[in-house]
């Protein structure tokens, strides 16, 4: 019987190193309203149900600092709750709320820093070998090569033994045929094997995993793809039977909509008190001594799931019949002298913060684009309409990387929307973050397409 090597420790020694934490600062700098009556528990009683609430502590092997961080965030959203609602629940006088929310932030930046340590420490580890699992391939089909990239990651800890097949192969990682794996699996001590379902047929599916329950290994199946999955992927079960969701995106959930609107109001209502409030004023004024016509340039635009909706912005040409037609080129002969000091410092998308607070928008996300173009990109680039999966934005993935402004060749659409499509797949809140500090960085660095 082989012994089983999964860490078992990871996650109870990390519990204990966040209540070490807590309790340390708090007892530490907080000992007036950490001493008293039941905080204690309290305290340490909140701390896990959040964390059990969001699992946050399981972890698979493939799990780094960045994949799970919206749980994190989470969590000490919800802790941060929950710290604060004491005071209010039993009535707690306190110093001050300035000094409270420096205890709190020094407790979050200190589990963070454990959890930044404890994954350099775990990639360290496992490169010298430590922490491994050793894994077999049983069928070789189009996945094994995209397999093994997983595998031959040293600091995810795979140890990649080969693969058999009943099709014999020179290749130095074919270890023989299928019916070979079960005395190689015992005498090699491997931990998991990884089964291309489309080489064996039902029972032989089930013989091996009699064997490996048998033999404390683990099975993963892998399904006949066809090809077709992506990395936006994911697995649901209905009434046991696994269906495979091709395009999940991290804003179908509720709690991601949520946060992410939260931040949305949060930022437009800052812009539109403290900028647009007297902006609005002193361009209007600009924009009539200029040329005749609105502040505001209006255009419908297509949005989440394709609707329609106003978009804003302050007018930077000249009145023309084209406007909902052509795109702005550079040494545009609409354009105003105000109005490319404006394109060019992005001023004339501030407006679109009313969108945003509207809910129309996002501060980031895919851009809209007018509807005649979003007719003629549907039908000429492949999965555009990926894009509408989620809200336009002011600003996005696609617009720091440089794709903003004229299309020019087709190229330049193409790429627009596979930035577009990897944002969608991949949205946090930390993603969101990160596009609008590049954003800001880039309007006052400047920009080549910015007219």
């Amino acid at each position: 019987m082989k012994k089983f090597k999964n860490s078992d420790l990871v996650i109870p020694i990390s519990i204990l190193v966040h209540l070490v934490v807590i309790n340390g600062i708090l007892g530490l700098l907080t000992p007036e309203t950490y001493f008293v009556k039941y905080n204690i528990l309290y305290y340490n009683f909140t701390w896990l149900l959040i964390a059990y609430s969001v699992d946050y502590y399981p972890t698979n092997r493939k799990e780094g600092f960045f994949t799970h961080i919206d749980k994190t965030i989470k969590l000490y959203l919800v802790f941060g709750l929950a710290y604060f609602a004491l005071f209010g629940f039993t009535g707690l006088s306190y110093s001050s709320l300035k000094f409270q929310l420096l205890v709190y932030t020094l407790i979050c930046l200190c589990i963070t820093w454990y959890r930044v340590i404890f994954f350099w420490l775990r990639n360290k580890y496992r490169k010298v070998g430590g922490n491994s699992a050793s894994v077999v391939v049983i069928g070789r089909d189009s996945t094994l090569k995209k397999m093994r990239k997983v595998f031959d990651d040293p600091s995810l800890g795979y140890r990649y033994k080969g693969y058999f097949d009943d099709k014999t192969s020179n290749s130095p990682t074919y270890l023989g045929k299928v019916i070979d794996c079960f005395l190689y699996v015992l005498e090699n001590d491997v931990d998991e094997i990884y089964c291309a379902a489309s080489k064996l047929n039902q029972k032989e599916l089930k013989n091996l995993i009699n064997f490996a329950d048998n033999n404390l290994v683990r099975v993963k199946i892998i399904p006949d793809n066809k090809d077709v999955f992506s990395r936006a992927m994911s697995i649901e079960s209905y009434l046991n039977i696994p269906i495979v969701n091709l395009r999940k995106v991290p804003l179908d959930t509720e709690y991601s909509r949520i946060s992410k609107r939260i931040v949305d109001i949060i930022i437009s209502s800052l812009v539109i008190l403290g900028v647009l409030s007297w902006l609005s004023v002193v361009l209007y004024v600009l924009v009539k001594l200029e040329s005749p016509g609105p502040l505001y340039f209006k255009q419908k635009r297509h949005g989440l799931k394709r609707r329609t909706f106003w978009c804003y912005k302050f007018r930077s040409m000249t009145m023309s019949k084209d406007a909902d037609t052509k795109m702005a080129t550079k040494q545009d002969a609409r354009l105003t002298r105000l109005g490319k000091f404006m394109r060019r410092t992005s001023i004339d998308e501030l407006p679109q913060f009313f969108n945003v607070f509207m809910g129309h928008m996002s501060v980031v996300g895919p851009r809209p684009h007018m509807e005649l173009h979003t007719m003629e990109y549907e039908v000429s680039i492949d999965k555009y309409l990926v894009r509408h999966f989620v809200k336009p934005g002011i600003t996005g993935l696609a617009q720091i990387k440089g794709y903003r402004g004229e299309i020019m060749k087709k190229a330049d659409i193409e790429n627009r929307t596979r930035f577009d499509i990897f944002y969608v797949e991949k949205w946090t809140l930390w993603f969101d973050i990160e596009i609008i500090l590049k954003t800001a960085f880039n309007v006052f660095k400047g920009e080549e397409k910015a007219y």
